[in-house]
């Protein structure tokens, strides 16, 4: 990200700041990696560590039923049943140690706490639903196709516009950030990249709560949420500046890079983290060689578990295709388009895709709510129609 700054701060930074009653502000350095990476300074009007009380924590560990598998499988997630609580609205259907991928449909905004991830930054894709993210750094607004990227360790809330809400979210266990050949030795986004900077959302309307009482958090860490209550709100900043905020980026903002014949999928990227990356498929012309093949050739992802999350359109490769389905090819074993789908290809002049797909390097492994929206047909899907199969 690149420097940004909302409301007051002082000229130099670590001098005194004061309040029109001669009280000082009070200074928080933020930063995911300790010193030497990105960071934010915070300028609250309370200090940020009064707990009033602590609760007993309470796991959110995934229950992971396949541990090693090797087998093309198929979710179907908007087969996860809606809940009021946001909290509790979040099931996770893959993991590893470098990520997590968790399908969420809440009816209700958080108003009687704030969250705090402390493991993971977290990309909330927003496929149904509107609303506003509220964090101590101001407020940015979502809609649909829009992915919310929050810095782990921010207290942030979310409001919806209505009850009927689904988000495709992945939690990082490293910063989440814009990949690095699309960037400059400076950190600008140079002309070859798929999105600028002003399609970036950054927060607004920052709203200073300069309250007192018992504030409800639920803090993440190590898969176990923490109740605490703090003394003050957490919105309390007369202001801050840095390179650590949220914000929010539209997938239909990336403009798709195509060729005379079928790219790969890395021209797809749009975010970068350790051993994983997330690529945005969108609407685009196909390829325009004379004996072109819009279809994606078969390929052997043997280094990567390939995971695909339908939003809307049709994909030219893949048959009986369902909104929020995900699709997880692994890496060991070929896959490619479904019979048919490639001669079907052929002429078309471009396609209205649209899909989040996450690679990662290291497998991922099923947990039990993945098991309960399984389509455990799939892997057959590449079968000659009329084929008798074995399971």
């Amino acid at each position: 990200m690149h420097y940004y700054s909302l409301g007051q701060v002082p000229a130099k930074r670590h001098t005194q700041f004061r309040k029109p009653n001669g009280e000082l502000y009070h200074e928080e350095l933020f930063s995911t990696e300790g010193f030497s990476d990105l960071s934010s300074l915070l300028y609250h009007c309370n200090p940020p560590t009064q707990i009033v009380q602590v609760g007993g924590p309470f796991s959110v560990a995934p229950k992971v039923v396949e541990d090693k598998q090797l087998k093309h499988r198929s979710l179907k997630g908007f087969d996860v049943k809606p809940e009021d609580d946001y909290l509790k609205s979040r099931k996770p259907v893959l993991v590893n140690d470098d990520c997590k991928i968790i399908l969420a449909a809440p009816r209700q905004s958080m108003t009687e706490y704030f969250y705090k991830n402390a493991d993971a930054d977290e990309v909330i894709f927003i496929h149904k639903g509107s609303g506003r993210l509220k964090t101590m750094y101001g407020n940015v607004e979502f809609e649909y196709g829009d992915y919310v990227v929050v810095p782990r360790g921010t207290i942030y809330q979310l409001e919806f516009d209505s009850d009927d809400n689904r988000l495709f979210i992945v939690e990082s266990y490293s910063p989440v950030t814009t990949p690095k050949r699309y960037r400059n030795e400076y950190g600008q986004l140079m002309e070859h990249a798929p999105f600028c900077e002003r399609d970036i959302r950054k927060p607004a309307a920052l709203e200073t709560h300069d309250e007192q009482g018992q504030f409800l958090f639920y803090i993440k860490k190590q898969d176990q949420v923490y109740p605490y209550y703090y003394l003050s709100h957490p919105f309390d900043l007369v202001g801050w500046d840095g390179y650590v905020y949220p914000y929010a980026f539209s997938i239909h903002n990336f403009e798709p890079i195509t060729g005379r014949v079928h790219q790969p999928p890395p021209v797809h990227q749009t975010f970068a983290a350790r051993n994983f990356v997330i690529c945005s498929f969108v609407p685009r012309l196909y390829d325009y060689h004379p004996q072109a093949i819009p279809a994606p050739y078969n390929h052997s992802n043997i280094d990567s578990d390939e995971v695909l999350y339908y939003v809307d359109g049709d994909f030219m490769s893949r048959k009986h295709v369902e909104k929020g389905m995900i699709t997880l090819h692994p890496g060991g074993i070929p896959h490619g388009p479904h019979p048919g789908t490639v001669e079907k290809s052929i002429g078309a002049k471009e396609t209205g895709e649209l899909a989040v797909m996450v690679d990662t390097f290291r497998p991922l492994k099923l947990t039990d709510q993945a098991v309960g929206i399984e389509d455990k047909e799939y892997f057959k899907s590449w079968l000659p129609e009329g084929e008798p199969a074995r399971s």
